[in-house]
């Protein structure tokens, strides 16, 4: 092991300004530093989006820095470390082959602590050298339904409604951002883009148009209006598979670099990040560090999110229903490896053919990726929010298969692997916790208590939409269920 890239780099204010497309300056300016104000600032964040800026800073291009804060209260003891090392912390990378890099990264200026008025964020907002908001909350936490309406039945939701329309900030993502924004528009600190770095579907324009419902809702049409003209959300494909970090992390990273680091990440080598070229207020120069700047980002996020995500939720369901803890154990069991296999190659491939990615070749990378050893990434993390993962990652293909007459076997065992996981879950049977925000517990639990179980979960219209009950569907995940069942009966 070796740590490299150490020394503290210079917070100063730079001489000249970024050139080209990074910035609203001329070239060969003086200018001050843009912020990109970022809500949700755990390990995903910092083990990709902060690295990609740090790179451009370690270019000599300083024009921008990250200002980072949860608006959640959870995660304390990281946010007191990150405040304590001034935003500084340990990125730990693992290759495919176990070899272990460390740097560590500068990009994140300020943290700021969580309050419940938000206000270090909502002055951070408010700030008109803050150019660009970006927010990583998780897909669950857009409380979209299948026709991307805001689901109200959220209590957290409903509340954030009632705050917004007292002039309060709230706990989700849209109470978030209408203060903010409400701030920015009184004090006229102009333009900003909101940047969606979660895995959901068309990000930005369904964030977006979240947002926008949460703003109707609350009857503020000056701000619907200041919003809509002042700015953008463009679509964004995030990559990079992040454990959550646990304490021999940081015992690594004290052994390999001298530093107790109290807010270590740990991440693959892997890491993509591909955005639709559509900013209000400028930008930094990603493109010179490795990110894809692109018109359209439809056909990655489509590769991503039908290949790597949905694969990735089929292995650990698969994995825990085998016995197994981590990630790359499933991977590594051939009978769960040909599960995910066949699920892209039978069903997905087809259907993103054509495509400008060499989707064969993405499938091999990517389940390469997932037998990584040292990045020992666990079934717990990678099989939440099923209920949102079921609407968004799989059921496209089933229903796009079913549309083409094509056989949907191989597609159909995800949701029957999640029906055998959700009903381990419901007899208490699991050997973690479950956490899913797009799941009434009760509703889950009615599933599982069902007569006909196959037949109560291919009825639930939130997981399914326009498909519920459609009487393919039922008989696809029944049998599916039947090889579910002797799969794990084979390991029992």
């Amino acid at each position: 092991m070796r740590a490299t890239r150490w020394g503290w780099t210079s917070r100063h204010r730079p001489s000249t300004c970024s050139t080209g497309r990074a910035g609203p300056w001329p070239t060969h300016c003086e200018a001050p530093v843009s912020t990109m104000l970022h809500i949700g600032v755990g390990a995903f964040h910092r083990a990709h989006q902060a690295v990609y800026l740090h790179r451009l800073r370690e270019r000599g291009d300083r024009s921008w820095e990250i200002v980072a804060g949860n608006i959640r209260p959870d995660m304390a003891d990281t946010i007191a470390a990150l405040v304590a090392q001034d935003g500084r912390y340990t990125l730990e990378t693992v290759t495919p082959a176990g070899e272990r890099h460390y740097e560590r990264i500068l990009s994140i200026a300020r943290i700021v602590p969580c309050t419940p008025d938000l206000a270090g964020l909502v002055a951070a907002g408010a700030d008109p050298m803050t150019r660009i908001v970006s927010f990583t909350v998780t897909e669950a936490g857009y409380y979209l339904d299948a026709k991307d309406r805001l689901d109200l039945g959220f209590p957290e939701l409903a509340a954030d409604v009632e705050a917004a329309r007292a002039g309060r900030p709230g706990s989700t993502i849209y109470g978030a951002l209408a203060a903010i924004l409400r701030a920015r528009k009184a004090a006229r600190a102009g333009p900003v883009t909101l940047l969606n770095c979660d895995n959901l579907r068309h990000n930005g324009d369904r964030s977006r148009a979240g947002l926008m419902q949460f703003l109707g809702l609350i009857g503020d049409e000056a701000l619907q209006a200041w919003v809509d003209a002042n700015t953008v959300s463009p679509n964004a494909m995030v990559d990079r598979i992040t454990p959550r970090p646990t304490p021999q992390v940081a015992e690594r990273v004290h052994a390999a670099t001298g530093w107790p680091d109290r807010a270590p990440v740990t991440a693959e080598s892997f890491m993509q990040w591909v955005i639709e070229d559509r900013f209000s207020a400028g930008r930094p120069a990603w493109e010179t560090v490795g990110v894809q700047m692109v018109d359209s980002v439809a056909p990655y996020e489509e590769a991503k999110i039908r290949i790597l995500n949905a694969s990735h939720s089929c292995i650990a369901w698969a994995g825990t229903l085998a016995g197994t803890s981590y990630i790359h154990e499933g991977t590594r069991d051939p009978a769960i490896r040909r599960l995910a296999f066949d699920y892209i190659t039978d069903g997905v491939i087809p259907c993103l053919t054509p495509s400008p990615i060499d989707l064969h070749a993405y499938r091999d990378v990517v389940l390469e990726r997932f037998g990584n050893a040292a990045i020992r990434d666990t079934n717990q993390r990678v099989a939440i929010d099923g209920f949102s993962k079921i609407p968004g990652f799989i059921a496209p293909t089933l229903r796009e298969g079913l549309a083409r007459g094509a056989p949907i076997d191989s597609v159909a065992m995800l949701p029957a692997l999640f029906l055998a996981y959700l009903q381990r879950w419901h007899r208490g049977q699991l050997p973690h916790t479950y956490e899913d925000q797009a799941m009434d517990p009760a509703v889950g639990h009615a599933i599982c208590a069902a007569e006909d179980p196959v037949a109560a979960f291919c009825a639930d219209r939130s997981l399914w939409g326009s498909l519920a009950e459609d009487p393919r569907l039922v008989a696809a995940v029944r049998a599916a269920s039947a090889r579910v069942h002797a799969f794990v009966a084979e390991r029992g």
